[in-house]
């Protein structure tokens, strides 16, 4: 078990990342890229119980590449605020009977598929059809030694561009909220910093935040692909670490435009707390932190659902 800085501790840290010159114009351009290539939603009805319709969806990721995701809405809903769903390591957006609660308390839900991955331990029905250098086994180092290439300039301009799908919808009253854990927690604070659509953001423990501190941290995998992978680069270090700038969490916090909810494990071995205060200490906005003092890396699990369903309809 990791322990990590103690809560006094972390109240003033900010961690280590430097903000790169052109992160914004980096981050535009992408956007903007991808955006220019979309295509309107694809809703397919799957399924009707007595109180959910569920829709198929594929919307255009990045590139306009297609992204699979579940829309899942109450029964005689007119218009209603929509909680977009982002999903933790090696997951997918598994079954359409999975994860019904966002919409069983009256929200439009839309889960987005994690391209390249889901099947660690929820099904996933999106690949990624970009090639790499050499990696680590994961995702973690896939394209690693280009900024472009890298495997997580894909999956969060999936994420921001969910939103923009999310917005779209027929149901949307024009409330779009954005929840994740983990890797879904760093999603869902891109979508914060990225999206012109979002307009609260849950992220519980959010990993990928202050990435060096934690690689130097904790010896938990997914952080340990990268340790492994420099382990043999030996010369490409502060390049793959100046790579890993543009898609920082605490980069993502430094430029949130909504309020921002986070949690914290104080035990947690695979997203050490101190790298989660780093990114809630640079956030700008309006923001709440809620500290799990006994809890590692599965936070509050139902108690962060009663505090994001609280945030979002406060």
């Amino acid at each position: 078990m990791l322990k990590d800085k103690s809560a006094a501790e972390l109240a003033d840290y900010y961690g280590q990342v430097e903000l790169p010159g052109d992160f914004d114009a980096f981050w535009e351009e992408t956007i903007a890229q991808s955006r220019a290539k979309a295509q309107p939603p694809v809703l397919e009805l799957v399924e009707q119980t007595p109180v959910l319709d569920i829709f198929d969806l594929t919307f255009s990721g990045f590139d306009g590449e297609p992204i699979k995701g579940w829309v899942r809405v109450p029964k005689g809903v007119d218009k209603a605020a929509v909680v977009v769903s982002y999903v933790g390591y090696n997951g997918g957006r598994g079954h359409w009977l999975e994860n019904l609660t966002w919409a069983s308390l009256g929200f439009v839900s839309v889960q987005m598929d994690s391209r390249g991955q889901g099947s660690g331990w929820s099904l996933g029905d999106t690949p990624d059809p970009h090639g790499s250098g050499p990696q680590i086994p994961g995702v973690m180092t896939k394209g690693i030694s280009s900024r472009e290439d890298y495997y997580y300039r894909r999956l969060l301009t999936d994420a921001v561009l969910c939103a923009d799908a999310a917005a779209s919808l027929k149901w949307s009253n024009g409330l779009l909220f954005t929840v994740g854990d983990s890797q879904g927690g760093l999603m869902s604070l891109t979508a914060a910093a990225l999206s012109d659509k979002v307009t609260r953001s849950f992220a519980a423990v959010p990993y990928m935040c202050d990435i060096r501190h934690a690689v130097e941290t904790t010896e938990d995998r997914p952080f340990a692909e990268i340790s492994d992978y420099l382990g043999v680069h030996r010369t490409e270090v502060e390049a793959v670490y100046k790579v890993l700038g543009y898609f920082d969490g605490v980069n993502f916090a430094r430029k949130a435009k909504v309020p921002v909810f986070m949690t914290v494990g104080m035990e947690d071995s695979v997203v050490p707390a101190s790298t989660v205060f780093a990114a809630y200490n640079n956030c700008p906005t309006r923001k709440r932190l809620q500290v799990w003092t006994h809890n590692g890396h599965e936070s509050g699990e139902i108690y962060d659902v009663v505090l994001a369903r609280e945030f979002f309809e406060a």
